[in-house]
């Protein structure tokens, strides 16, 4: 134990007799690990993000969209574009699909909202009576549509927080009358804020209207852009989608080997495939701290060997003294070890640091784990030590004599 502390003594010494060639050499090593405990933090907390807006959408959603097969002559119709959905297959898929627990049709445009001198460009949504229990979206204040304004088709509204506060700032819009493209609508609940969807998009800047009124007193039309299915559990999600898949192309009636007139999209797939650019951007960021450790490594590499060669007369006259080869070797690693070491604990710092400013920029939370910080400040020793290896390794099998006749 005392001859490892005398070492370790002797690499400290080492270090601080040239201070800006030692931190110029650890600079690689915090580039890297900084770019590491970033990349953690910042993945992290997209994720993070990721599985906030997924769960925004609701619980054990199954969406139906219009579209999204070959449609007529060879036209590729995209998902949510073409009208292959009518209210009928709403009703259907309620009556006959085991495993759903809500159904809600819906029907969207964007359209000019106005209450008094005040108006905005927002998205109106059709939607049924089950629409907040399928979303898992509380309201506010008021109170939402039932199916006898359903049935009536009245003309109610059911404001998104963006919206509300756009027409009437702090003010309570219950009871208001708003005008959406000059159709007179009754404002009757005000939806709870809900923030960003996965595209990016304000999910509060609607206005929802049951789906009879806005089929029939704002777009004119019968079909459907898509249909929205809560299945039971999330284990009853992969069989609802089979069975409506089933369901709506014998009602289509589309023959075998033509593609499906609709699309149908879980909550898992489109988890999945949000979380795939999170991925993307953890393994490019992983890629970037790899280089910067590789560069940091061969630079401890590079100034060891330096060293080494620096202190030729001053390793043989210890080997003449009686001093063991390993301990020469030791000495050396420990020397590398601790360059690297404490460049990741500076890496540390900083990546921790640019996390911090980038949840504050990106608005989402950002933490590195403790295992994290600790095993890049371990890692970056062991690249110390592997880097240190070979310099140390040409101490070692130095021979003295010629070690003393060097100048």
């Amino acid at each position: 134990m005392y001859r490892f502390l005398a070492l370790f003594r002797d690499a400290l010494r080492a270090l601080r007799r040239n201070v800006l060639r030692t931190l110029l050499t650890m600079l690689g090593v915090i580039i890297g690990v900084a770019a590491v405990i970033a990349m953690v933090a910042i993945g992290g907390g997209a994720s993070d993000q990721v599985k906030l807006q997924v769960d925004s959408l609701g619980e054990n959603l199954v969406i139906v969209m219009a579209g999204g097969a070959q449609v007529g002559a060879g036209v590729l119709g995209g998902a949510g574009t073409a009208g292959t959905l009518t209210v009928a297959d709403a009703e259907a898929i309620r009556r006959e699909v085991p495993g759903v627990r809500h159904v809600s049709p819906e029907a969207r445009s964007a359209a000019q909202v106005a209450a008094g001198n005040e108006n905005c460009s927002t998205q109106v949504l059709g939607v049924g009576v089950e629409y907040p229990a399928l979303r898992n979206w509380p309201l506010a204040g008021g109170e939402f549509f039932g199916a006898a304004a359903e049935r009536a088709a009245a003309r109610v509204a059911v404001l998104g927080r963006t919206v509300a506060r756009a027409l009437f700032g702090d003010g309570d819009p219950i009871g208001a009358v708003v005008r959406i493209d000059g159709v007179p609508f009754t404002v009757i609940g005000v939806l709870a804020a809900k923030g960003a969807n996965m595209m990016g998009q304000d999910q509060d800047d609607a206005v929802l209207v049951p789906y009879t009124a806005a089929l029939r007193r704002l777009l004119g039309q019968t079909n459907l852009r898509m249909i929205n299915v809560g299945a039971e559990s999330a284990a009853a999600m992969g069989p609802v989608q089979r069975e409506i898949a089933a369901l709506l192309r014998q009602r289509h009636r589309l023959p075998a080997g033509r593609e499906d007139d609709f699309t149908i999209r879980t909550q898992e797939e489109l988890a999945a495939f949000a979380g795939s650019t999170t991925r993307i951007m953890a393994g490019l960021l992983g890629a970037i701290a790899g280089v910067s450790l590789l560069v940091g490594g061969i630079g401890i590499m590079n100034i060891m060997l330096v060293s080494v060669t620096e202190r030729t007369r001053e390793i043989g006259l210890r080997l003449a003294l009686g001093a063991r080869r390993r301990d020469i070797l030791r000495q050396f690693l420990i020397e590398a070890a601790l360059l690297s070491a404490a460049g990741g604990v500076v890496g540390v710092a900083a990546g921790l640091g640019i996390s911090r400013v980038a949840a504050w920029v990106l608005n989402w939370p950002a933490a590195a784990p403790v295992s994290v910080v600790a095993g890049a400040v371990v890692f970056s020793a062991g690249v110390g030590v592997f880097f240190g290896f070979y310099p140390a390794r040409r101490a070692a099998r130095m021979d003295p004599i010629e070690a003393l006749r060097r100048e």
